[in-house]
């Protein structure tokens, strides 16, 4: 009798078997994980979790030094209290850069740890892992840098909507620069190029982009904030981002905030803000359609309302004063102020 091939106990013959594994490690040799979100991350402090935000607040920076003081407000805002046990997680958030940060708040009175995240893309922002980072913390702090960078990789993406809910549960929204330019409701995103007053004035339209619908905080709602203002004379593109919201049909009235280098707004739970730092806060109200806000154009806008609010001063955003106001315009593009 002739010998027989040998079988396999599956029934096929050997040569099948051994050539159906090496199909199945070739295979194997060829799948790749996907690749994680390249988020660059930076811990120091306590890593257990601790949950005692007591109600939202802001503290927006118009870049420059930091004001210290205006900071730990806004920890002291989510803690609910000044002088007691209770502690945050802070989480900085920045498109670029790095640990900063760290070191300065984790010394501040009731903080229990700081994590900064470069976020540098899409892909990063939507990581769960760092959206449930972000989620944790009872206060957030957005570094400056460019607010197209924020506006492009955040709208619409997992940390959206975890920054939101920060928000939401009564925690601390912080943020200098563009950091804070990213807080308003309508955000000039400078995603075409960066531009100065007299620029804006000569032509409202002329690479004046803006982003909507980012975070829609309910106390920054009708709002358009710049920074750096007195230092690089932003008063005339700031009326020209607010004639622009109202001819283009986004709003029946808006309120520009002008912040300046060194200064902070800080804005507690039911809308009443203080300034401070060295520098002052412009509020400019418009609730009209401007005379002549067109492409090529220079811009054509009467009767702005202008408040000015130095160091320990308030202003209440939810109603806004009825006196104590300067009256300015715009005639072909020159600011004539009252």
């Amino acid at each position: 009798m002739g010998s027989r091939p040998f079988q396999s106990t599956s029934g096929l013959p050997c040569a099948k078997v051994i050539k159906l594994v090496a199909i199945v490690l070739m295979c194997l040799s060829l799948w790749v994980a996907p690749a994680s979100a390249k988020v660059i991350r930076y811990f120091d402090g306590n890593s257990t979790d601790v949950n005692v935000p007591a109600g939202i607040a802001f503290d927006l920076g118009g870049g420059g030094a930091d004001v210290d003081e205006a900071i730990q407000w806004m920890i002291n805002q989510a803690r609910g209290c000044t002088d007691c046990s209770a502690q945050v997680d802070v989480v900085v958030i920045r498109s670029s850069g790095s640990a900063g940060y760290n070191e300065p708040i984790l010394a501040m009175n009731g903080v229990d740890s700081v994590e900064t995240l470069v976020i540098g893309s899409r892909d990063d922002a939507n990581s769960p892992d760092v959206a449930d980072t972000i989620r944790q913390a009872e206060v957030l702090f957005f570094a400056g840098g460019d607010q197209c960078d924020y506006t492009r990789n955040f709208n619409h993406t997992a940390i959206e909507d975890a920054i939101k809910s920060v928000g939401a549960k009564g925690g601390g929204i912080g943020g200098t620069s563009a950091g804070a330019m990213i807080q308003s409701e309508f955000i000039y995103n400078a995603c075409s190029d960066a531009v100065d007053s007299e620029y804006a004035l000569d032509d409202p339209y002329e690479d004046i982009l803006f982003s909507y619908d980012l975070f829609n905080w309910s106390l920054m709602k009708g709002t358009v904030i710049d920074t750096h203002f007195s230092d690089r004379d932003r008063m005339g593109r700031l009326m020209t981002f607010m004639a622009r919201q109202l001819r283009d049909g986004i709003t029946d009235s808006v309120l520009g905030i002008g912040i300046d280098e060194g200064t902070s707004l800080v804005v507690n739970r039911d809308g009443i803000a203080q300034v401070m730092g060295e520098g002052a806060v412009y509020f400019v109200f418009a609730d009209h359609i401007p005379e002549e806000c067109e492409p090529q154009t220079p811009l054509t806008f009467s009767d702005y309302k202008i408040w000015k609010r130095e160091n320990g001063e308030e202003f209440d955003l939810k109603h806004l004063p009825s006196r104590g106001y300067r009256r300015a315009s715009v005639q072909d593009g020159i600011v004539q102020r009252g």
